[in-house]
C-alpha cells in the first residue's frame, strides 16, 4: 500500500507526491484497460479543476495593493511546483533558476566553490562553476546539487546544459551536455568515489547540535558525522581518511593559526577543515593530501535535509 501523505515527515512529503500518484495509477492496471483510463481521467480533471482555482487565485493576489504578496507566495517550494505543472508561474525561467542557485549557493560558499549562470539560449541553461567546485572531491556531489535541485525543480522545461569552464569562456568554447547525460556523468562519478547516486533524507534531528558539538546520525543505512560552526551546519561521511577509522568520538577545537575551529580523529589525531570542504590540515610528503568526504546538507521545502547514497556505503575504502 502506498504510503499516505500524514504518515511521512513535514513539507517534504510532497516531493514525492508525483511518484505516489503514478504508483496508484499503474496499481489500476490490474483492472484492465477501461479501469487504467478512468483513473487517468480522473487524475486530469482533478489537476484541470485545481489549475482553474490557482489561476484564479493568482488574478486576486495580482490586484491586491501588496507588491509582494506574490513573491512571497512564489518562493514557497510546494506552491512553485504546482503554479510551474499548471503553466501559472508569474517568474520567467532566468528569474527561478537564478533564484534556485541562490538558495544553494551558500552551501558552496560554505566548501570554497561557488556557480554562475551565464545565459539560457532557448531551453539550455550555461553554467560556469568557480572555486574548489572546478576541481575539489565534492565535485559531483555540487554539480548534482546545482543541477538537480537549481535547474530541475526551478525549470522543467531546460532539456539541456553547457558547462562552461573559466579558460574556455574567455574563447566563447562551450560543451552542450544533455541534462539526462549530464546527471549520469555525475552519478558515475560519485560511484568512482565509493558510493552511488545521492538520495535526500530529511533529518531535523540534526538542528539540535549546539555550537561547537559534534555527532553522529545513522542516515538510510550511512554513517553520518554532523557539527555545527557558529550557526552553520556541516555534514560528513564517518571515515577518516588518515588512519582509515571511524570518526566516532572526535570533537572541535581551536589549532594555532586556525580561525576556525578544526576537526580532530580521536584515533589519529589529524586535523581536517571542516568548514572548507573538510581540507586535511597536516603536511603529508609522502603522498596527496587527504580530506574528509562532505555530504550536502540543505533546507529543502523547510525542512534540514542531506544527500547520501541511495544504497548505504560500505565499510571506509
Amino acid at each position: 500500500m502506498a504510503d499516505r501523505p500524514e504518515e511521512m515527515q513535514g513539507d517534504a512529503q510532497w516531493r514525492s507526491a508525483g511518484d505516489r500518484i503514478q504508483t496508484l495509477l499503474d496499481a489500476t492496471s490490474g483492472g484492465g484497460a477501461v479501469a487504467r483510463e478512468r483513473a487517468e481521467q480522473l487524475v486530469r480533471e482533478v489537476v484541470e479543476f485545481y489549475g482553474a482555482g490557482l489561476s484564479r487565485i493568482l488574478a486576486v493576489v495580482g490586484d491586491r495593493a501588496d507588491p509582494g504578496m506574490l513573491d512571497r507566495l512564489v518562493a514557497d517550494d510546494l506552491v512553485a511546483s504546482l503554479l510551474l505543472v499548471h503553466g501559472l508561474h508569474p517568474h520567467d525561467v532566468r528569474r527561478r533558476i537564478s533564484d534556485a542557485l541562490d538558495r544553494v549557493r551558500p552551501y558552496l560558499g560554505s566548501h570554497g566553490g561557488d556557480v554562475h549562470l551565464l545565459d539560457i539560449v532557448g531551453d539550455t541553461v550555461q553554467l560556469q562553476f568557480a572555486g574548489s567546485c572546478k576541481s575539489c572531491p565534492s565535485s559531483a556531489v555540487t554539480l548534482e546539487l546545482t543541477v538537480e535541485d537549481a535547474i530541475r525543480t526551478a525549470a522543467p522545461e531546460v532539456s539541456s546544459i553547457e558547462v562552461v569552464a573559466p579558460e574556455a569562456a574567455a574563447a566563447k568554447q562551450t560543451t552542450v551536455i544533455p541534462a539526462e547525460s549530464l546527471l549520469a556523468q555525475v552519478h558515475a562519478r560519485a560511484r568512482v568515489n565509493g558510493g552511488s547516486s545521492a538520495a535526500w533524507h530529511p533529518v531535523p534531528d540534526l538542528e539540535d547540535l549546539a555550537p561547537g558539538e559534534v555527532g553522529g546520525f545513522s542516515v538510510a543505512g550511512a554513517v553520518v558525522l554532523a557539527c555545527r560552526v557558529g550557526e552553520q551546519l556541516y555534514a560528513y561521511r564517518d571515515h577518516c581518511p588518515a588512519c582509515d577509522g571511524s570518526l566516532a568520538g572526535a570533537a572541535l577545537h581551536r589549532r594555532v593559526g586556525s580561525r576556525d575551529p578544526v576537526l580532530r580523529c580521536p584515533r589519529c589525531h589529524a586535523h581536517f577543515d571542516v568548514v572548507h570542504a573538510g581540507a586535511g590540515l597536516d603536511c603529508i610528503d609522502d603522498g596527496p593530501a587527504r580530506h574528509l568526504d562532505p555530504i550536502p546538507l540543505l533546507l529543502r521545502d523547510g525542512v534540514l535535509s542531506i544527500a547520501v547514497p541511495a544504497e548505504p556505503m560500505g565499510a571506509p575504502a
